[in-house]
């Protein structure tokens, strides 16, 4: 099942868990689920929505 394209939490969310279940790691998971949802804030015109990027560790 691709990725849902979304950018509230639960879709989030689900999307993590999908690409984990795929197999990937967790930080990839992440990573791939915040950039769906950052371009999907930004085609619904609202940017203030979109995920910010964290720092790194």
């Amino acid at each position: 099942m691709p990725i849902k394209k979304g950018y509230s939490r639960s879709i989030i969310g689900k999307n993590i868990k999908m690409e984990e279940g795929y197999g990937r790691p967790k930080k990839q998971a992440v990573a791939i689920a915040l950039n769906v949802a950052r371009d999907a804030a930004m085609k619904a015109g609202k940017p203030s929505k979109a995920p910010k990027a964290r720092a790194k560790k």
